[in-house]
């Protein structure tokens, strides 16, 4: 059979299983992919592919075990609970502006280039306002999500270093005319938390909730007996260190968590009892998040190992017509959305980008163009199961995959789509060559 069209069927089978919940995504990212390995007749070589994905994602999933681990523990130390106060503060209770706040706030720590670092952060100050006014969860996550998407342009973030490294570019170059679409989309989101937040007030309003400031004072931990505000200025400067020594690269960052989790445990909770205590009240969510990351690498293991990323790619890129040649830009930022859903940014960037890259040269596009073009589908992208961001956003937050995808694909989707019309606006990437 086609490898092409047994990829298209693999990855539209899988989507549609987990999202009409026939079955769970740990169970999908193992099953499925073995099953079409099995009908593409490469069922001798399955297992070293099935390693091989492992292997590639095992340094992604250590450093999100032990990245939970630490921000879970620096949240129970209340860490975070000065920084929730002055929220609290500031929102006076309105949900219009906490829906705002969390725009705002994602916006700023993300610049950190790092999706699950945001996420946790983020999360750890954002979700107790969001469960003292009972809001809608899925808001928190989509607004995250897609900010997020945004903010990971920057030049240090994974997409556009992974664009620029394919055509042997300059990250700075293909960043800068990317920041009037990056403005335009955050500015969007804004729009779409005011719309958010004026739903939750009519709710609010419906339900006869009077907005009291009463929450300032309670604790923001679940476990207070392992608070230590006596060791706060420590902790925030282990937090700071441990995002710089990020920025800088100095270690990867897998180890980095490692050791910044070992040196908050030992400082924190010196007793061996307290330590264990501790790890267990946090393992559910990293078994939860980890064991999705080693299912996820099955998956990508076998769809690259079997050669159906690249059939997917050629057969995509053969369907269109040379007189739509000079809009490959465009075009480019079209295809962007679904295939870097459906495939990893490695594959889609590494794999695909060069061949777009190279059809547009034909019609006289640049390839900075295409490049640029090629990152304007990073919100959606989020969305993906391969995503192992993603994962730990819901779990932290407490929601089922598949209802995020599907409140949040419509709202990431538009902000694609502003980026795009304001990029080509603003000649990021030009409509026609």
């Amino acid at each position: 059979m086609n490898l092409a069209l047994l990829g298209f069927l693999m990855v539209a089978t899988f989507m549609t299983l987990i999202m009409t919940k026939k079955m769970t995504p740990l169970v999908a990212l193992i099953v499925i992919p073995s099953l079409f390995g099995v009908i593409a007749g490469q069922s001798a070589g399955l297992g070293d592919m099935m390693i091989d994905g492992i292997k590639n994602l095992a340094p992604t999933g250590v450093m999100l075990l032990f990245a939970i681990l630490f921000f879970s523990t620096m949240t129970d130390t209340g860490l975070f609970d000065p920084l929730v106060t002055r929220l609290i503060r500031l929102v006076h209770g309105d949900p219009m502006r906490i829906l705002i706040g969390t725009v705002a706030l994602c916006a700023v720590v993300s610049l950190d280039g790092d999706g699950s670092t945001t996420y946790i952060i983020t999360i750890a100050a954002l979700l107790p306002l969001y469960k003292r006014f009972d809001m809608n969860r899925l808001y928190l996550v989509c607004l995250l999500m897609t900010t997020s998407g945004i903010m990971n342009l920057t030049p240090w973030g994974g997409p556009t270093a992974r664009a620029a490294s394919a055509l042997k570019l300059d990250p700075a170059t293909l960043f800068l005319p990317l920041i009037p679409g990056m403005i335009a989309g955050l500015a969007f989101l804004i729009g779409l938390a005011i719309w958010f937040g004026r739903k939750e007030r009519a709710r609010m309003g419906e339900a006869g909730v009077t907005v009291t400031d009463t929450f300032e004072g309670m604790a923001v931990s679940q476990y207070p007996e392992a608070r230590r505000p006596h060791l706060i200025w420590f902790n925030a400067a282990l937090v700071v260190t441990l995002l710089t020594l990020l920025v800088w690269g100095i270690l990867p960052l897998s180890v980095l968590m490692m050791i910044a989790f070992a040196i908050a445990m030992i400082v924190n909770y010196p007793g061996v009892a307290d330590q264990k205590e501790r790890i267990s009240a946090h393992a559910g969510n990293v078994l939860a998040v980890v064991s999705l990351i080693f299912a996820a690498g099955i998956f990508t293991g076998i769809l690259g190992g079997t050669g159906m990323v690249e059939a997917m790619s050629k057969a995509v890129v053969g369907v269109i017509p040379p007189a739509m040649g000079p809009y490959m830009a465009p075009i480019t930022a079209f295809l962007s959305l679904p295939f870097t859903f459906f495939i990893s940014n490695d594959a889609f960037y590494f794999g695909m980008l060069p061949i777009l890259a190279e059809a547009g040269a034909h019609y006289g596009v640049a390839p900075e163009a295409i490049a640029r073009a090629s990152l304007m589908g990073q919100p959606v992208h989020l969305l993906s199961p391969l995503v192992p961001s993603t994962y730990l956003l819901v779990s932290l937050v407490g929601i089922d995959l598949a209802d995020h995808q599907r409140f949040t694909l419509v709202p990431a989707i538009a902000v694609c789509v502003v980026m795009t019309l304001v990029g080509m606006i603003a000649l990021a990437f030009p409509f026609v060559a």
